[in-house]
């Protein structure tokens, strides 16, 4: 904690009963609110974007919350993150490692299309292609537009709408332990 910062079990305290008065939650939503109407938008979003990353686990976190993603080879967990056109994070879900983008998507497109009604159009890699799609456009009344790499396309390059997603997940990488 930072020296001009009360003890530690009085600001987790505070961060605990916001937590649980949903505090936390309701000051991000408004921050990201004054962002967007700072850049000219609308408070609410009308599209967003999805993506995940596979993080390493410390030996010290529960097998049971932890997974092998055999893509990456990584043992650990996978952040599943929903963001807005700006990048600002719209839903964030932690699973173990081995859960695959479809089927957190699953489970995150009803949440953000209860939370966000303006939202009709999420843009996606290939990991959510498949029948997930046509259940996003029948059940949501959600399109999920996947945006492609295309074959011949060799070593990093910037795909429209998608690097705004990874420039998130790149900031979330950056952050310190325990952010």
């Amino acid at each position: 904690m930072p020296v001009d910062f009360p003890a530690w079990d009085r600001v987790y305290a505070f961060f605990r009963r916001w937590r649980k008065q949903g505090l936390a939650g309701e000051l991000h939503d408004r921050l990201r609110g004054r962002v967007r109407t700072a850049q000219g938008r609308d408070r609410e979003p009308s599209a967003g974007i999805i993506d995940s990353q596979s993080v390493k686990a410390a030996a010290s976190v529960p097998a049971v919350s932890r997974g092998y993603d055999g893509g990456k080879k990584i043992n650990g967990r996978r952040r599943h993150v929903i963001t807005g056109s700006l990048g600002l994070l719209l839903t964030v879900w932690v699973t173990a490692a081995n859960v695959t983008d479809r089927q957190a998507a699953r489970a995150m497109l009803p949440v953000l299309r209860t939370r966000f009604r303006k939202i009709t159009l999420v843009w996606a890699d290939g990991g959510y292609t498949g029948c997930l799609v046509a259940w996003a456009k029948e059940k949501l009344q959600l399109t999920l537009q996947i945006v492609k790499r295309s074959d011949d396309m060799t070593g990093f390059v910037v795909l429209p709408r998608r690097w705004v997603v990874e420039r998130s997940l790149g900031w979330l990488a950056l952050a310190p332990p325990g952010a």
